[in-house]
């Protein structure tokens, strides 16, 4: 029998088809890769960490690891730029913080704590946000730091198509989805969640996905869940998932598992919706589940054994 009183934690890194992985040494260093950031995620919770610092830390990690879309490893847009959104809440009080379409940042989500922690807003975009980053003197990281081979590739590829695309390679659908998210909960109960991304590979200059949107892409409340999704963002945005699942637990009294699940054949049936979301509920338990063929994502439960899959 496990504790509430534990922490957990769990962290995903894209959904979609996942095509791009066809070989165990492809796998292995996404697995890898998601197993190291849950332990650094659970030595601050096991210390004493709040959810706060453990979500904006894992979310961190992820931004810094090339093989995911956010932070250094974002996709480009059609001018073949870098757009970076992402989002950050707490669960103690519903503060939020957010940024929108941001350049030249190498850890969005740390901006967005920032305008959490020391702003009167909750989101701020494009020059306003960079102006807020020098405010509170975040360096900048050059175009090179995120112009990686493989972004460049995926945008010839996407122009050659005439087509959108997000991160992870959907041969089938023409389709590549990909954001990075964290959800946990401290040993003292407390939620929050945070995500990130790219967006889409070609997207329009200035298109805004889900993942700065509270209650779209991301949302914690103690007195439910903590909620990070990641996929195609437009059908998020019209479906307030994360704000879904979460009324789901606290409205009609269902665990983590249970309300995701209601959720996700809600988003299916409406909106065709393609991708997935993780979640804790406030008792604790960690919940998956995906519209699309797969989902990078690993979790903690209640301070249980780490465990990563696809």
């Amino acid at each position: 029998m496990t504790s509430n009183s534990n922490f957990s934690l769990m962290i995903h890194g894209g959904a979609g088809a996942l095509d791009n992985v066809r070989d165990q040494a492809t796998a292995v260093r996404y697995l890898e890769s998601m197993r190291l950031i849950l332990e650094f995620g659970r030595e601050i919770l096991a210390r004493g960490g709040s959810a706060v610092e453990a979500v904006e830390s894992c979310a961190s990690e992820l931004e810094d690891n090339p093989l995911f879309n956010a932070g250094c490893g974002s996709v480009l847009n059609e001018d073949g730029q870098v757009e970076m959104d992402a989002g950050i809440m707490d669960g103690r009080d519903l503060a939020a913080g957010a940024v929108a379409g941001v350049s030249g940042i190498a850890n969005p989500v740390q901006l967005a704590r920032l305008i959490m922690d020391g702003s009167e807003h909750v989101l701020l975009s494009g020059a306003g946000a960079l102006r807020y980053a020098e405010h509170c003197k975040v360096p900048l990281a050059s175009d090179e730091y995120f112009r990686t081979p493989e972004r460049v590739a995926q945008l010839a590829q996407a122009k050659a198509h005439k087509a959108i695309m997000l991160d992870h390679d959907d041969s089938g659908e023409g389709q590549k989805y990909g954001t990075i998210g964290a959800v946990a909960r401290d040993l003292n109960g407390n939620l929050a969640a945070a995500t990130s991304t790219g967006g889409i590979v070609n997207k329009r200059l200035g298109r805004i996905g889900d993942s700065c949107l509270i209650g779209a892409g991301v949302y914690a409340d103690n007195a439910n869940g903590a909620v990070s999704t990641t996929g195609y963002g437009e059908d998020f945005i019209r479906t307030a998932l994360a704000k879904m699942v979460a009324d789901l637990i606290e409205y009609r009294g269902l665990d983590a598992q249970g309300a995701v699940d209601f959720a996700l054949e809600h988003f299916r049936r409406k909106v065709g919706g393609r991708g997935g979301l993780i979640c804790i509920d406030h008792q604790g338990r960690c919940a998956s589940a995906m519209t699309t063929k797969k989902m990078i994502h690993g979790w903690i439960e209640q301070g249980g054994d780490s465990h990563c899959r696809f």
